[in-house]
């Protein structure tokens, strides 16, 4: 199974990317483990205080990925 991963502002940069796309084997992957496993993979991401929006909905942490969902982490905007 696989999701596209769209990274916007700053985890943009954190990712040194912009998108990519995540593959797994075992079923019911949530948004907090896909976070867990983006985390061990590349230490330097942080998803505290991240939107995060499934096929362009927001879904909270124990939404279950399927195969060919598009995720998109959303940071916290700021500024004045």
């Amino acid at each position: 199974m696989q999701v596209s991963l769209l990274y916007f502002a700053a985890l943009r940069d954190l990712a040194r990317r912009s998108e990519e796309t995540f593959a797994w084997e075992t079923p019911g992957l949530t948004v907090a483990g896909l976070c867990s496993e983006l985390t061990k993979r590349q230490p330097s991401l942080t998803f505290e205080g991240v939107r995060v929006a499934v096929n362009e909905e927001f879904v909270a942490s124990d939404f279950v990925l399927t195969s060919g969902d598009v995720v998109a982490f959303i940071p916290p905007v700021s500024g004045g």
